[in-house]
C-alpha cells in the first residue's frame, strides 16, 4: 500500500517543483500536457466601493403604480429582471464633482508647466496619462504660475474684474477617448477596422452657476447663483448645473481615476462607472418593494405624524413646509431599503436611457435598456434623455418610481443631479 501511494505522490510532486523556481514561486505554466488554465496576472477584488451600495438581482413590475394622470401611456408595466449592481447611496454632491473639476484643472496646469511623462504608443489623442503627477505637489497657484497659465487657464485680461487672475470655467475641459462597443458589435461593422470605434472628443466640465437665474423668470435666486457651487456651507449638497454629457465625463473620469490606481498597485481594473439605466434606476428606487408607489414602501408623501417624506413642492406656491427652500443635503431625510438617499425629491437624476415614448413596448426583459449617443447635429428629439425621481420644485407626481420625464442631454438644469453606478465581478472566495 506504501508502495501504491509513493508512485501515485511521486508525478504530481515532480510537476509541482517543475512549475516553481528555487524560492518555490510558481513560474509559469507546467508544460504536460494537461489542462490546468491560466488565471489573469492581476490581483482581484477591490473590496466595497466607498459609499455605494450594493442592489441585489431581482424581477419587479416596471411602470406606473398608479393611474396615468396625464393620459400620456408612455409606460405600460412590464415584467423585467435586473442584474446586480452597485450604486451610489447619494446624488453626487458638489465636494464630489470639485475633486473632478480639480483634477482636470491641475492635469490642465501640470501640462502647461512641462510636466509629463513620455508614453509609448501613440493614437492622435491627448491623453491624461502624460501628466506626471508626482509632480503636483509643487504646483503652488501663486501669481507667477497664474501668469505662466494665462492664456491655456486663466481669464483672458479684457475680461477681468480688477485685473484679478482667476480661472476661466470654460477652460476647464476633460478629454474623453473610449471604445464604442455597442457599435463595435453590429455585425455590418465585423470587418471594419478598430479605429473606426475609437471616439476622442473635449468636455467642458464646470457646473453652469447660472441656471439658478435661467430656469425661474422673474425670481431673485443671485445669492444661489454666487454660492452654490463654491461656498464650503453646500459642499454635501447634490451638485446641480450639469448636463448629461458632463454627466458621462464624470463618469469616465471616475472609472480612469480608479482603474490608474488599481494599475498601480497590480489589481484587475474593474467595469465602469456609468450613470444608470432607466430599468435600473426605478428597481434600485422601489427599495425591493414591488408595488410601492414612492421610494418609502407607502402610497403617501406623510408619515403618520404629518411630516412630509422628501424635499418636494407640497402645494401652490409653498416650497420650504418640508424643510429645504432649494435643494437640502444628499443624505437628508430617511433612505429607502436598499440605502438609497432621496430617490425621490431633492433633485432629479439623469439616466444612461434614451427617452422613447414607446421604449416600453420594444425593450428586452433582461437589463432593458435603450440608449443612443446623439451628435450634436442630430434633432431635438433624438437628444432626449430619461429623467427620473422628481426634484425640490417639482409636485408629488414626479416623485413616484414609475414616473418618467426627459431633458435634452446637453441641457443643464438647477433641479437635476446625477448618480453612478458600477458593475463589479463577484468576489473571489474560498469554496464552502
Amino acid at each position: 500500500m506504501r508502495k501504491s501511494l509513493s508512485a501515485l505522490l511521486l508525478p504530481a510532486l515532480l510537476i509541482s517543483m517543475a512549475a516553481c523556481n528555487k524560492k518555490g514561486k510558481v513560474k509559469g505554466t507546467p508544460d504536460n500536457g494537461i489542462l490546468v488554465g491560466v488565471a489573469p496576472g492581476a490581483k482581484p477584488n477591490i473590496g466595497r466601493p466607498g459609499k455605494m451600495v450594493y442592489i441585489p438581482p431581482g424581477t419587479f413590475h416596471m411602470g406606473p403604480s398608479d393611474e396615468d394622470i396625464n393620459f400620456n401611456y408612455t409606460a405600460r408595466n412590464k415584467q423585467v429582471s435586473i442584474n446586480g449592481f452597485w450604486m451610489d447611496a447619494t446624488e453626487i454632491t458638489n465636494n464630489e464633482y470639485r475633486q473632478f473639476v480639480y483634477w482636470t484643472r491641475d492635469s490642465i496646469a501640470l501640462k502647461e508647466l512641462g510636466y509629463v511623462k513620455s508614453t509609448n504608443g501613440g493614437g492622435g489623442g491627448d491623453s491624461a496619462i502624460a501628466v506626471d503627477w508626482s509632480k503636483k505637489k509643487d504646483i503652488k497657484y501663486d501669481q507667477s504660475t497664474l501668469e505662466k497659465l494665462a492664456t491655456k487657464l486663466m481669464i483672458d485680461a479684457p475680461e477681468r474684474l480688477y485685473g484679478k487672475i482667476e480661472v476661466d470655467p470654460k477652460k476647464i475641459v476633460y478629454h474623453i477617448e473610449y471604445f464604442d462597443l455597442t457599435e463595435a458589435a453590429k455585425i455590418e461593422n465585423k470587418d471594419v477596422p478598430r479605429t473606426k470605434f475609437i471616439k476622442r472628443f473635449d468636455q467642458q466640465i464646470y457646473p453652469d452657476t447660472l441656471v439658478w437665474l435661467r430656469d425661474f423668470s422673474y425670481a431673485y435666486n443671485e445669492p444661489m447663483t454666487k454660492r452654490y457651487f463654491s461656498h464650503p456651507s453646500f459642499g454635501n449638497y447634490p451638485v446641480v448645473g450639469i448636463n448629461w454629457k458632463q454627466a458621462v465625463a464624470f463618469c469616465h473620469w471616475r472609472t480612469h481615476y480608479l482603474n490608474s490606481y488599481l494599475g498601480r498597485k497590480k489589481k484587475a481594473n474593474e467595469s465602469d462607472f456609468r450613470l444608470p439605466s432607466e430599468a435600473e434606476w426605478e428597481y434600485a428606487a422601489r427599495g425591493g418593494r414591488t408595488n410601492s408607489m414612492y421610494p418609502w414602501g407607502n402610497y403617501y408623501l406623510r408619515n403618520k405624524k404629518g411630516c412630509l417624506l422628501a424635499n418636494f413642492k407640497p402645494g401652490r406656491g409653498n416650497y420650504p413646509e418640508d424643510g429645504g427652500f432649494y435643494t437640502v443635503r444628499a443624505d437628508a431625510y430617511w433612505p429607502n431599503d436598499f440605502g438609497l438617499y432621496n430617490m425621490a425629491g431633492n433633485v432629479a437624476e439623469w439616466t444612461g436611457s434614451y427617452f422613447y415614448e414607446g421604449s416600453y413596448n420594444l425593450i428586452h426583459d433582461m437589463n432593458p435598456d435603450i440608449r443612443y449617443d446623439a451628435k450634436d447635429d442630430d434633432p431635438p428629439r433624438m437628444k432626449r434623455k430619461v429623467v427620473r425621481g422628481g426634484s425640490w420644485k417639482d409636485v408629488g407626481y414626479y416623485l413616484q418610481t414609475g414616473t418618467r420625464s426627459y431633458e435634452y442631454q446637453d441641457t443643464a438644469k438647477s433641479y437635476i443631479g446625477f448618480r453612478c453606478v458600477i458593475d463589479l465581478a463577484p468576489r473571489m472566495g474560498k469554496r464552502k
